[in-house]
């Protein structure tokens, strides 16, 4: 590549194309105008004189670095252009425009810029080789300025990239701890993110956050924390979040109004800890676990619970206790149908009976009452230990 820097033209060459630079400046900018849509509105807005400014500028300092007088330079005369092509570069990322209309504007301001300046050259008399040198150094420079340009712009991305990820964790984490709402709806401005009508919350593994992601919603938020990734939904029917997330090791907790979403995240961070499901491999949905939930919200209540009801078998053996709690959890549940309960516990109905008639010895008339039977239902509604009761 040709460094400009190198090469110098004398003064006669460089004179009047420096007294027809407003010329050519306004030349270069009516065509970016016409042959780049993304530029004009820009070019007919507050923008348009100080880009034309700009244009200028840099055409002046072209035709100043390629005139200077010879010798050491401790500083290039570049330098300034280089800068302020940066700069643009930054500008252009941070109003929205793209990579590629930031580069056709350059092509276009160094083709028109160009044939202007050839024009004047040939006006003036210089010959085809001087002209063809002059060529060669025009498009050098506009190389320079379009790669100071594409820095900016990628540094820009880049940096206002990570600002809003930055952004959009804070936001995160101000649902998961519940904030107050003046303070979250500010995150969420800063994150530039628009608030949903609803959050659903899923826990998956942070090694399969990446691929879940790139399935759902891409105003999802996402936040970290001990292996596991936490994802915000916005928006989703539950039938469907389930479907997208099939085949995937996911807890989905319930749909929330947007601001109420901490309530997903609780609700399926107690399922996760539910010890049926620590290490389910498959989609789970919290829905189907309220009982559970309900019954381990307060587990030294639960136990304290069991261990009340369950104190009339305190005086049998371990083997028989387990036995006889777990023939009056089935006859429970099946509302007394021996049968039913014989098939659950794959034993003789007449075993059934053999059972039923020892509880009834041993709790007598509390069979009957409906606050011992609720208190028993509730006691008995999740699989019990192996020795439920605690000997005295």
């Amino acid at each position: 590549m040709m460094d400009i820097r190198a090469f110098r033209l004398p003064p006669a060459v460089v004179a009047p194309l420096r007294d027809r630079l407003p010329h050519v400046a306004t030349r270069a900018i009516d065509a970016i105008t016409a042959e780049v849509p993304a530029y004009a509105e820009a070019f007919a807005g507050d923008m348009g004189a100080k880009i034309e400014r700009a244009v200028r500028a840099a055409l002046g300092t072209f035709l100043g670095l390629v005139s200077r007088a010879y010798g050491p330079e401790p500083h290039s005369p570049l330098t300034p252009g280089l800068e302020a092509a940066y700069a643009l570069g930054r500008g252009e990322a941070r109003s929205g425009r793209s990579l590629d209309a930031l580069l056709a504007a350059y092509r276009v301001g160094a083709r028109v810029s160009w044939h202007e300046l050839a024009a004047i050259s040939v006006a003036a008399g210089q010959p085809a080789a001087a002209i063809a040198h002059f060529a060669e150094l025009v498009f050098a420079y506009i190389d320079e300025l379009s790669a100071a340009s594409v820095a900016g712009h990628a540094d820009e991305l880049a940096s206002s990239g990570r600002a809003r990820i930055r952004h959009l964790e804070q936001l995160t984490q101000a649902l998961l701890n519940g904030e107050a709402e003046h303070s979250v709806v500010a995150a969420a401005q800063r994150a530039d993110w628009s608030p949903p009508q609803t959050l659903t919350a899923v826990l998956v593994p942070e090694h399969a956050a990446r691929t879940v992601v790139d399935l759902l919603d891409r105003r999802t938020l996402r936040l970290s924390e001990a292996g596991q990734a936490v994802l915000l939904v916005p928006d989703a029917s539950p039938s469907a979040l389930l479907g997208l997330l099939r085949g995937q090791r996911a807890v989905v907790g319930p749909v929330r109004p947007w601001m109420q979403v901490k309530a997903s995240y609780d609700r399926a961070v107690r399922t996760l800890q539910l010890p049926a499901l620590s290490t389910a491999d498959y989609v789970v949905d919290t829905e189907d676990h309220l009982v559970a939930l309900v019954l381990t919200a307060d587990p030294q209540a639960l136990a304290d619970l069991r261990a009340r009801v369950l104190e009339p078998l305190s005086a049998e053996t371990e083997v028989s206790a387990a036995k006889l709690a777990e023939t009056l959890r089935s006859w429970l549940r099946h509302q007394g149908r021996r049968e039913e309960v014989a098939a659950e516990l794959f034993v003789h109905p007449q075993t059934v009976r053999y059972r039923m008639t020892r509880l009834r010895e041993l709790y007598g008339d509390r069979l009957r009452d409906p606050d011992w039977l609720a208190s028993l239902t509730i006691a008995l509604a999740l699989p019990y230990p192996s020795n439920p009761i605690a000997k005295h």
